[in-house]
């Protein structure tokens, strides 16, 4: 059994790779069934006479592990003598169904997942999952001991889906998948930080299931933040957020939504502030950025004056709102004029609505410096990710 190690691409990060796309058709089937089993340990893999296409993209995240899969029909089987012979391979797997079908069974539980839908079992004991269809999942394989929950709590949340429009399916499905696809981007401690989310709604998730309050544990308290973060994401275009309204929104005190973000380091104010300036430079980087006034692009991510929108921008990343468009116009134009001429690569990098005096402050070689620098240190804010992250790196597939 072979894999193939792959250092990221532009949509895939670090990780190992399987793909039946090469493989001979008369050893497709073989290969596909290890390739399953290599991933989620000592299973009984049951699929097709012929199989046709199939990937598994693995990445680490922190001591995690992402897990994307699109396959067609199959069904693998953890049996008492596979778990018996089994070493090392005490996890807990954390599986959102992206699309197909599926049905899960462990624990006397017999379930099935319909897309959007998420799952947890158990490989310490007997299950079977099974895929009728093509099928895509995203999963997150969590070592066993980094779950504080006892085994009759554990048992509680297995093979039972977990729908999306639920208060915490809605927090936990759109944040595994981002989790599952930027998998291998982040440093080991990033990753820890990250995977505790899951960890702590997890924890929550299994207290409900036994009828415990959950009110005023950590684990709460970081699943109240999240949504708190999620809500203040969906109203950033709104010039009258501000934390009396969110704490509102939220139903709970503002003393609570500011021991919330204390326990972050940061306040409600700096939070929202730093994610709309995150917005407002992801649109100015875009290709047609020129096209839209700085002004607009600021009122439209909820700053109501443009002059303390510059002021704040400069001081989060060390250039104007202009000068970081310039630069990123710049960048863009470079890789795709068709002559590489530096001529024409400055002057089609200039915004059409540029003034004379813009451009002279402007000089090409500092706005180059200086974007290289803020892309390599500046952090990202994320509602869903912690406090801050680094910028994810999508370095080429190695040769």
């Amino acid at each position: 059994m072979s894999d193939v190690s792959v250092k990221g691409t532009g949509k895939q990060p670090a990780g190992i790779f399987y793909t039946t796309d090469g493989v001979p058709r008369q050893r497709r089937r073989t290969y596909w069934r290890d390739a399953v089993a290599h991933t989620f340990g000592a299973v009984d893999v049951k699929i097709a006479e012929e199989v046709f296409s199939g990937t598994i993209h693995a990445s680490p995240t922190g001591r995690t592990r992402g897990v994307t899969v699109d396959s067609e029909a199959l069904q693998t089987v953890r049996t008492p003598r596979l778990i018996a012979q089994s070493t090392g391979d005490d996890h807990v797997v954390v599986m959102l169904l992206s699309s197909g079908l599926a049905r899960v069974e462990q624990d006397a539980r017999d379930a099935y997942v319909e897309p959007g839908q998420l799952f947890v079992y158990d490989r310490a004991r007997p299950m079977r999952l099974t895929f009728p269809d093509t099928f895509q999942t995203k999963a997150l394989v969590l070592p066993r001991h980094l779950l504080s929950l006892r085994e009759s709590d554990l048992r509680r949340i297995t093979a039972s889906p977990l729908d999306s429009t639920t208060p915490l399916g809605d927090l936990l499905s759109p944040f595994l998948s981002r989790l599952v696809d930027t998998a291998g981007a982040y440093p080991q401690h990033v990753g820890d930080l990250i995977t505790r989310n899951v960890l702590d709604l997890l924890t929550v998730l299994a207290d409900e299931r036994r009828g415990g309050d959950t009110t005023g544990t950590p684990s709460a308290a970081r699943v109240q933040l999240m949504r708190v973060q999620a809500y203040i994401d969906r109203h950033l275009a709104d010039p009258d957020l501000t934390p009396e309204a969110i704490a509102r929104a939220n139903q709970i005190s503002l003393r609570y939504l500011y021991k919330l973000f204390q326990s972050e380091g940061t306040t409600v104010r700096r939070w929202i502030q730093g994610r709309r300036l995150e917005q407002c430079r992801r649109e100015l980087a875009r290709r047609d950025a020129a096209s839209r006034t700085i002004a607009a692009v600021s009122r439209r991510w909820g700053f109501v004056s443009a002059a303390h929108f510059s002021r704040a921008f400069r001081a989060a990343y060390g250039m104007s709102p202009v000068e970081w468009r310039y630069s990123a116009a710049l960048e863009h134009r470079t890789h795709t004029s068709p002559t590489g001429r530096l001529d024409v690569l400055l002057t089609a990098a200039i915004p059409a609505t540029a003034d004379d005096a813009t451009v002279s402050r402007m000089p090409h070689e500092r706005s180059w410096a200086r974007r290289r620098a803020l892309r390599d240190k500046t952090p990202r804010y994320d509602s869903v990710f912690s406090k801050v992250s680094p910028p994810i790196a999508h370095p080429r597939t190695s040769p």
